[in-house]
């Protein structure tokens, strides 16, 4: 039986001894040996139940969790789990309205072996998501987590296999895989609407502002327990302004704005390429510009990501956008979108849930609009009745895969060294839309007064990848395909 000491630690001595008993007997009845894996510990949920959910993290996208399951007719909010308790007395007026009581729980190992709980719904900092995910289905809970899915390239795939083998549906959080404009405009790219698309831009133009340079620890929350906020990560409370939202900018618990924003764009842009494999070779240039702050991952950062008959460039700049960018594209200018360059045409999806489309003489071929975060945690919700991961429009096969892009573009980024603005990198020069991102990302680095003897340019090492084993040729970006765990946090292996 896979539990590891806090969650059999959670269990009651009667629950943990029938649960032994009932696996023992069944290894012996089947000639095996104890399997390697937790029995559920939900039912499984009927066309017409109401599935209890608790959300795993209050502050930040947790919020949309909340709300949306509160909305949704076949769920009710059970449980809100976070470390702080703060994160849970901001709702405390909200859930007093409603017809259920919403519990407050600190630890999530405490929810692992209630059977009244169907969903687990994890919006916690990135590097808790698979160790709360496995565990979760571990325990026999159905689980909706955020975006990145995972910290890691191999966490991805473990969640993968843990899925598959305990049966359990698991889907990413990136709304637009559901949304109803979304779909239509990649159904439209899909049946060849202009031609074979064999280059996609995930772009994020989506200005971060510094963290701030300080040398003290970040104050902590009235009662928030921090050993459970570290969890996998070292147990050293950051040095830094403030705990929440800015652990994305730390690499030892978030992943940057290519793993924080751009996954979205990444996952559309390989939806569109119809890639359900790692690329063959990535290379990733930019850094930490303009920005002394306690932040160590970059903000301004341009990735390519090739397969032998396709690209995906993906451009991210979280400085201030002080020239427009818009590719010369009748769509106009970007903030947050994508673009599908086709044999006769281009597709821009400007959004979460919108898409238009033109030849390459400007004439529009098709718009589509339409859609609601709501649609992606209700697409989620037929996963789990019907019990069929083919259901489920971001399963985890899918959000691994597209959170590996974005890990992926990081690990090239950490094994490079500094060099002089304007270098780029050889993969794919020779290729105009490549040349028109570099330029563009040029020009408004220039307008952006930086002090490159401060904070560096740096040009990531050319890795390639095996897309069979998800491995590199590169043992030392081997090594940061994984991560060190700390004691009582590791990641159970499938």
């Amino acid at each position: 039986m896979h539990l590891n000491r806090h969650q059999l630690a959670a269990l009651s001595r009667r629950d943990f001894v029938e649960s032994a008993l009932g696996l023992a007997a069944t290894a012996l009845a089947t000639g095996g040996t104890l399997a390697a894996e937790a029995t559920p510990t939900s039912k499984p949920a009927g066309p017409n139940d109401k599935l209890r959910v608790a959300v795993v993290g209050g502050n930040g996208r947790g919020s949309s969790h909340i709300s949306e399951w509160i909305a949704i007719p076949d769920t009710e909010l059970a449980v809100v789990c976070d470390c702080d308790p703060n994160a849970y007395a901001k709702y405390a007026k909200r859930f007093e309205k409603l017809p259920n009581k919403v519990e407050f729980e600190q630890d999530i190992r405490r929810l692992l072996d209630r059977k009244d709980i169907d969903i687990i719904s994890i919006a916690s900092p990135n590097h808790w998501h698979a160790l709360m995910t496995v565990w979760a289905m571990q325990a026999g809970k159905d689980v909706y987590v955020e975006k990145p899915c995972s910290y890691t390239v191999a966490e991805g795939r473990e969640m993968v296999k843990w899925a598959r083998k305990l049966g359990r549906m698991c889907q990413m959080g990136a709304q637009s895989r559901s949304s109803t404009g979304m779909r239509q405009t990649l159904d439209f790219i899909q049946s060849g609407g202009v031609g074979k698309v064999s280059l996609a831009h995930a772009l994020c133009y989506k200005p971060r502002p510094s963290i701030g340079l300080v040398d003290t620890p970040a104050p902590l929350p009235k009662g928030i327990d921090f050993d459970l906020w570290a969890g996998p990560a070292p147990n050293e409370v950051p040095i830094r302004k403030r705990l929440h939202y800015d652990w994305h900018f730390d690499s030892r618990t978030g992943n940057g704005d290519l793993g924080n924003q751009n996954p979205h764009e990444l996952d559309k842009a390989r939806w569109g390429l119809g890639k359900q494999t790692l690329p063959h070779r990535v290379v990733s240039l930019g850094g930490r510009l303009g920005y002394v702050d306690n932040g160590d991952v970059a903000n301004s950062q341009v990735t390519l990501l090739e397969w032998d008959d396709a690209l995906l460039v993906s451009d991210v700049r979280g400085l201030p956008i002080k020239t427009p960018v818009d590719f010369g594209l009748k769509a106009g200018a970007f903030r947050v979108a994508n673009i599908w360059w086709g044999e006769t045409g281009y597709v821009v999806g400007p959004n979460y849930y919108s898409g238009v489309a033109f030849d390459y003489d400007g004439n529009e071929l098709g718009k589509w609009k339409g859609g609601s975060n709501r649609q992606h945690f209700e697409n989620f919700v037929v996963g789990v009745k019907s019990r069929d991961p083919a259901d489920l429009n971001l399963d985890i096969e899918d959000g691994h895969l597209s959170s590996a892009l974005a890990h992926l573009g990081n690990v090239s980024w950490q094994l490079g060294e500094t060099v002089e603005p304007g270098s780029r990198p050889s993969l794919a020069a020779d290729n105009p839309r490549v040349r028109q991102t570099l330029e563009s990302f040029e020009a408004h680095l220039a307008e952006q007064s930086i002090d490159y003897a401060q904070t560096p340019l740096t040009l990531g090492r050319e890795l390639t990848i095996d897309p069979t084993t998800e491995m590199s040729s590169d043992s030392e970006a081997n090594a940061l395909f994984h991560r060190d765990y700390r004691k009582g946090y590791e990641l159970p292996l499938a």
